[in-house]
Formats: C-alpha cells, sequence, structure tokens
C-alpha cells in the first residue's frame, strides 16, 4: 500500500527523515521498532486521507429500515436527520423504509433491495432466522448492517448500538421497588412484542433485579400489541380481565396512552407507571404527571455512533478502540422534562 505515497510524503507525515522511510521500505539497515510502527501508522494514516478525498463530495446513500410505532421512527428519523451534516465532506443521504407493521418476509425484500447501491443499513427490527440471513447477504455485498436499540447479535451486523437494555430494565426495577410498598401486587410488565431482543432484554433485567429487591411483587408480561394503540388497548384489557391484582406498569414497548385507556376503562387505578422514550405522548403524559417516570438515552449519541461505525467499515474515519456504542441511560420525571 506504501507505492501509492512517495518516500516524501511518508518522511512528512511521519515526521522521520526520507532516508529513514527508505530504510524501511526497502530494509536497507536496521530501523528501531518505535520507528517503524510510525512509519507504518503514517502510511494508514495517509491511505485514510487518500479515501476520505475520494469520498468527498461523492453521495454516500445509507438506508434506514424500520419496524416500529410511528412515535418512536419520528424521534430516530429526527436524530439521524440533525447529525447527517457533521460528517462533512462526506454527504450522506439517508433513505428510510418504516413500518408500523410488517412481516419477516417482507422485511427481508426491503433489505435485499438495500443491496444494490447502499453504503450502510441502520435496521431495527426483530431477531428472525430470515433477516439474519438477509444481513448475511448484504455483508458479502460489502453492504455493512448496524442495529438500533435491539441487536441481532448472532448475525453479521458489524455494531450494535443503542443503550444497555438490561441495565435500563434494572433502573426501572429499582425505581418500582423503591416506590412501591411492600406489598403483594402485580406489576405488568408490557412489551411490543416477544421478537425484539432488546425489549426482551429490558424485561429480562428489570425481572431479575425486582425479583431480588422487591420478591413480594409478582410480574405479569404483557406482549404482541406492537407499540400500537388499537392493539396494546385490547392486550392490556385482557391482562387486567386476566388479574384483579394489577397495580403497576413497567412500559417497556410504548403505546403508554392506550394502556393507561385500557386502565380507566377497567375502573382500576396505577399505583406506578414507568415507561420508556421521551416521545410528544410521554412528554404529555408525564406533564400531566400520569406517568411517574420515563428511562430515556441519548438518540443524538446514537445516530452519531451508527454513521461512524459504517464510515469505519469503509476505511473513511480511523478505528477508535476506546469507543462504546451504549448510549447513557437517562431517567426523566415530571420535574426534569
Amino acid at each position: 500500500m506504501a507505492r501509492s505515497f512517495s518516500i516524501k510524503q511518508i518522511a512528512a507525515q511521519s515526521g522521520v527523515s526520507k532516508a529513514t522511510v527508505d530504510r524501511a521500505l526497502h530494509q536497507r539497515g536496521s530501523v528501531s521498532p518505535r520507528t517503524a510502527r510510525r512509519i507504518a501508522q503514517a502510511i494508514r494514516d495517509l491511505e485514510l486521507q487518500q479515501r476520505a478525498s475520494l469520498a468527498s463530495g461523492r453521495t454516500l446513500p445509507i438506508d434506514l429500515v424500520m419496524h416500529a410505532p410511528e412515535r418512536f421512527s419520528s424521534l430516530v428519523l429526527a436524530a439521524l436527520l440533525s447529525q447527517i451534516n457533521s460528517f462533512a465532506p462526506f454527504r450522506l443521504t439517508l433513505r428510510c423504509h418504516i413500518f408500523e407493521e410488517i412481516s419477516p418476509e417482507d422485511l427481508q425484500r426491503e433489505l435485499r433491495r438495500c443491496g444494490n447501491d447502499s453504503y450502510g443499513v441502520l435496521l431495527k427490527a426483530s431477531d428472525h432466522p430470515l433477516l439474519k440471513n438477509t444481513i448475511a447477504e448484504l455483508a458479502a455485498l460489502n453492504v455493512p448492517v448496524v442495529t438500533l436499540v435491539t441487536d441481532l447479535p448472532s448475525s453479521e451486523r458489524i455494531s450494535y448500538v443503542g443503550m444497555d437494555n438490561e441495565g435500563a430494565g434494572r433502573t426501572a426495577a429499582w425505581l418500582m421497588s423503591r416506590w412501591l410498598p411492600a406489598a403483594l401486587q402485580t406489576v405488568a410488565v408490557v412489551i411490543s412484542s416477544t421478537g425484539f431482543r432488546g425489549e426482551e432484554q429490558r424485561m429480562a433485567g428489570f425481572i431479575q433485579a425486582l425479583s431480588q429487591r422487591a420478591p413480594y411483587l409478582k410480574i405479569k408480561a404483557v406482549s404482541e400489541g406492537y407499540g400500537i394503540d388499537s392493539l396494546t388497548f385490547t392486550q392490556m384489557c385482557t391482562a387486567l380481565e386476566q388479574d384483579p391484582s394489577i397495580q403497576s406498569i413497567y412500559s417497556v414497548g410504548g403505546g403508554n396512552g392506550a394502556i393507561l385507556q385500557a386502565f380507566s376503562a377497567m375502573h382500576r387505578e396505577v399505583n406506578v407507571f414507568i415507561g420508556h422514550d421521551l416521545d410528544e405522548e410521554n412528554r404529555r403524559l408525564l406533564a400531566a404527571e400520569e406517568m411517574d417516570a420515563v428511562i430515556d438515552h441519548d438518540l443524538h449519541e446514537d445516530a452519531r455512533s451508527a454513521f461512524k461505525a459504517i464510515l469505519r467499515f469503509h476505511g473513511f474515519l480511523p478505528e477508535a478502540e476506546d469507543e462504546t456504542a451504549s448510549s447513557r441511560v437517562i431517567v426523566v420525571t415530571p420535574f426534569n422534562i
């Protein structure tokens, strides 16, 4: 790779003499290991600059493929769009494929379409075998996939970007155990679907921590509402009918207005209500003190991490070994919205 650059360029980049560079490249005489490493790093830096220069001014299309309620996908899209210009001179463009309801087969078809000319795919979807196979197909085409919010860890995705979901669940359990009295009652954990690994991780962290801190609290899982109001309302009403001891909610998957409507329809009260994501609905419910807390994370930080992962994959940005993909867990109450 050093043949792409002159000895003068490498010497200027590394800060050593041209004679030393010549000896290192052609193995003419001894060069200390430290100097050899400096020269090798200089060549890598020059290669990176060259790739970045070639990419500068070119349009780099990135596809966003999401299976999520509109209230959440709009937050993600706004965060991604807010960060695109910060990656100049690269011209990133975002192509959106967002669905509230979609089958794994249809999602597979959407992903395959991205293989034609995409520089990368940002994916929020269920952990389904069909999608893992398709991610492998994209990898073979040199199209990297970054998973958002919920992971597909056994796939060939290059990175996961989002919060520590188990840690978020443990945080919710800590709050719940502190706020509820030491008395028998049931806490409903509402997830959009068992297919989303991130939600399952939140629920697992919540159940484990709550069983340690408040073993007198029972837990009932309510799922397959997909964060959609009508489905969530139906599922929640069924759960309330089946278990009259449900008094508190940890909502992992959204549809929180519909959850409260279900309680109202069944003439039941909520003791503690903890949810996720500071979307417009949750802001309103927090302000009205109909929710006690929302567990949030910095989607702008996620957006930067996702774009960086794709640009690094193509060699347009240097590697950063110390950078973590997990964004911080933030607890929002009615008083710090």
